[in-house]
């Protein structure tokens, strides 16, 4: 039945025809609700959709794995999809296709093309689609909007909102696609913000008219899974405000989740599953009402039989699949180290039964309060960090906050000794696009991945709109002691050059330890491509390009072995050291090894700093892959020659 065919006062009456399409899991409580419905003579159960037959104590409905076949039977008139989330779109439009409106349970679609192909069903047949956000059903959320339209709360800066809820490691084994990004190469996006917390991400989003103006992200696992189950986004409007939400599954209890929307003479605590809505002012009242809330699916049939309002169509979920997306595109969640983390075991199996983050709900309720992300709240978690033993010696900045002329890229900083000696310096005045340590190519096909100035033949550095950027991807292997990272390399415009495997291992070495870094960069260009430093454009003795470390410019009594400056920089041997002492009369000691036999690029006298220089006086033509490696040793105290001859021939075996 096509509403928008109604004639003007119109109205049916009777039972409406419904098919549930997933009726295990979640689709038990559309079943209760269903009952519940039947039971008054609004609906009457029709069918069943599901690939296993479900056990009904109420009514006759058909049952079939096949929606088209079932909806063609039983003529029914809604149909509620409670399947994964990537099967959303197929089945909605074959629905509505099919004359059937949709109740759509959330999120409505796994990306925005999905969300276009149900929007597109839609406006073709002239039907219903009523998304399952059953928050929005509340009169809380616009008794709330009331409040911030007419200047009660005062100028509104922004909305918090925090989830913290228990789940067991078995809630993401439940079935193959739960706690998945993607199934057999089908978004899925299922993660703490994308599902269990949707609502908040929804209901927050249901109080604004801006439109979005940026989304960040911040997604974390404890659990060994593939998405998030720790999580926070902030999206910034038009008008200026902010939206953060923090959410976590690994809380050891359940937090009833809230939003709670700033003012500068107020405050609103919306506590969305319960209806419960305070209002504090900065006359000091305080009033709390509970709201009542409508059920979707009756808001549905009666928007079928007698046109009512729609509660939350299709169309007024564009934001949050425009949040859902941004979460798709998100680089793969960042794993949450075991120390961090709190596990409990089966005593008789041994196997891990829940993981849980200590703090966490507070933590969640400060990022509300504050309008932070986890990484601004100090959370050791969210920061990769080396250990060599039981020692932290480096850190890892995998999303740099970096302008466009330093060519952004990861890299290790700080990077110290045992003795907590700092060894690396980042954007130093000297050189600012200087990254402690890392991977940096001058000129890669024409793109500038080493940030700064590039060199142009018979002209000399000149500021050129070149620069690329390093973009991390994923975390193929996380621990304490090492990585083992995807990234792509971005040139100017958007195109994406090459794909690298970076592999970065903290090992113990006698009184000290290492870091064994390696590359294997693949073109993606499909031509074969040319690799230039500055030297081969003319710039004598400027051939860096490759694995770069950078030392602290503060050091004085700098000095290189087996030689001076002069004889280690351009040579092609094995190793190459480094040594000086900082501002507080501390010595270290550096010792560079390398698997190959590319040019060291040294500088001891100007600024400190030693890497390879893969294309030293000529090109290097990348066709396909490369791979290089540097070992280096990281040692309290100054070293002699012999001393660091010794140290190197250990650090290749």
């Amino acid at each position: 039945m096509n509403v928008g065919a109604m004639e003007a006062g119109a109205v049916e009456t009777g039972a409406v025809k419904v098919v549930l399409a997933g009726a295990h899991g979640h689709g038990r409580h559309h079943l209760g609700n269903l009952r519940r419905l039947a039971d008054r003579g609004v609906i009457e159960l029709a069918g069943i959709c599901d690939v296993r037959p479900a056990e009904v104590d109420f009514g006759s409905p058909l049952q079939s794995p096949d929606l088209g076949e079932l909806l063609a039977k039983t003529a029914a008139e809604i149909t509620i999809i409670c399947t994964p989330i990537h099967t959303h779109a197929d089945l909605a439009v074959t629905a509505l296709h099919a004359g059937s409106h949709v109740l759509l349970e959330k999120p409505p679609a796994a990306g925005p093309a999905a969300h276009a192909r149900i929007a597109e069903a839609v406006a073709e047949t002239g039907l219903a689609c009523q998304v399952g956000f059953q928050s929005l059903g509340s009169a809380a959320v616009p008794a709330l909007r009331a409040l911030i339209a007419d200047g009660t709360l005062g100028q509104v800066r922004g909305i918090g909102g925090a989830g913290a809820w228990e789940r067991p490691s078995a809630y993401f084994t439940r079935s193959a696609w739960s706690g998945r990004r993607r199934l057999d190469g089908v978004d899925v996006v299922d993660g703490a913000l994308t599902n269990p917390f949707a609502h908040a991400v929804a209901t927050a989003l249901a109080l604004v008219d801006a439109p979005i103006a940026e989304i960040e992200t911040e997604l974390y696992h404890a659990h060994p899974i593939e998405s998030d189950d720790t999580s926070c986004v902030r999206v910034r409007l038009g008008d200026g405000q902010v939206i953060t939400i923090a959410v976590t599954l690994c809380a050891t209890g359940r937090s009833e989740p809230y939003l709670v929307v700033h003012g500068d003479a107020g405050r609103a605590t919306l506590v969305y599953t319960q209806d419960r809505l305070k209002v504090e002012l900065a006359d000091g009242s305080v009033t709390t009402t509970v709201h009542e809330r409508t059920d979707l699916l009756e808001n549905l049939v009666d928007h079928v039989r007698t046109g009512a309002r729609l509660l939350v169509p299709l169309a007024a979920t564009e934001a949050f699949t425009q949040v859902l997306d941004a979460v798709r595109l998100a680089p793969e969640p960042l794993p949450i180290p075991e120390r961090h983390q709190v596990i409990e075991r089966d005593a008789r199996t041994g196997e891990v039964t829940h993981r849980f983050l200590p703090g966490v709900t507070e933590l969640t309720a400060r990022s509300a309060e504050e309008l932070a992300l986890y990484s601004e709240l100090g959370v050791p978690w969210t920061s990769v960090e080396l250990r060599a033993g039981d020692t932290a010696v480096a850190a890892y900045e995998w999303r740099p906050d970096l302008p466009a002329t330093d060519s952004p890229r990861p890299y290790l900083h700080p990077v110290r000794t045992l003795a907590g000696v700092e060894v690396t310096e980042v954007r130093p005045e000297d050189h600012v696009h200087h990254l402690g340590v890392g991977v940096a190519i001058s000129d890669l096909g024409g793109a500038n991945f080493w940030g700064g100035r590039t060199y142009v033949k018979d002209r000399g550095p000149a500021w050129l709109d070149d620069h690329g950027v390093q973009r991390h991807l994923a975390f193929s292997r996380f621990g304490d002691d090492g990585f083992v990272e995807e990234l792509e390399w971005v040139g100017p415009g958007g195109r994406v050059m090459a794909r690298e495997e970076r592999t970065v291992l903290a090992r113990p070495v006698e009184g000290a330890w290492a870091l064994d870094f390696s590359f294997t960069l693949t073109n993606l260009t499909g031509a074969p491509v040319e690799i230039h430093s500055s030297a081969t454009k003319g710039r004598e003795g400027a051939g860096y390009g490759g694995f770069f470390w950078r030392a602290p410019g503060t050091s004085t009594g700098r000095a290189t072995f087996p030689g001076d400056e002069r004889a280690v920089h351009g040579s092609r041997s094995p190793w190459v050291a480094m040594t000086g002492t900082t501002p507080e009369e501390r010595d270290w000691t550096l010792v560079f090894a390398q698997t190959g036999d590319d040019p060291w690029f040294v500088r001891v006298a100007e600024y400190p700093g030693v890497g390879q220089a893969l294309a030293w006086d000529r090109p290097l033509v990348l066709e396909t892959t490369l791979t290089r490696r540097v070992v280096t040793a990281v040692i309290d105290g100054r070293l002699d020659a012999g001393s660091a001859s010794a140290v190197a021939r250990d650090l290749l075996r």
